[in-house]
C-alpha cells in the first residue's frame, strides 16, 4: 500500500491550499483516513480525521479554518486550508487504516508534504 500526498506549497498568510492523498496497492477497505502535522522541533499533531461514514474530527487550532473530506471510490482523503497562518507551516502527512485480508498491517503513512505559511 502507498499513500502519496500532494498540494503543499509556500503561501502567503491569509491564503488556501488544498493537500490531496491517495491511497493505492491491496485495499479492501479504508476506515479512518486523517493528516497530522509535523513543525520543525515539535512533535507530531493530529490535524483533522474523517471515518469512511465521513464523520470528522478537528484540532481546535484549525477548527473553522480546514476541512477534511474524502472520496472513497479513489481512496484520497483531502485537506482543505483556508485562513493558513504562519503558526501552520508544518510538514503535513496522511494516515489511513487500512484493511486487506492477505496483509497484517493496517496503519499507513504518506512521505509528507511541505506548506509553508510566509509574506
Amino acid at each position: 500500500v502507498q499513500l502519496v500526498e500532494s498540494g503543499g506549497d509556500l503561501v502567503q498568510p491569509g491564503g488556501s491550499l488544498r493537500l490531496s492523498c491517495a491511497a493505492s496497492g491491496s485495499i479492501f477497505v479504508i476506515n479512518d483516513m486523517g493528516w497530522y502535522r509535523q513543525a520543525p522541533g515539535k512533535q507530531r499533531e493530529l490535524v483533522a480525521t474523517i471515518t469512511r461514514g465521513f464523520s470528522t474530527n478537528y484540532a481546535d487550532s484549525v477548527k473553522g479554518r480546514f476541512t477534511i473530506s474524502r472520496d472513497n471510490a479513489k481512496n484520497t482523503v483531502y485537506l482543505q486550508l483556508n485562513s493558513l497562518k504562519p503558526e501552520d507551516t508544518a510538514v503535513y502527512y496522511c494516515n489511513a487504516d487500512i484493511f486487506h485480508p492477505k496483509v497484517r498491517q493496517r496503519d499507513y503513512w504518506g512521505q509528507g508534504t511541505q506548506v509553508t505559511v510566509s509574506s
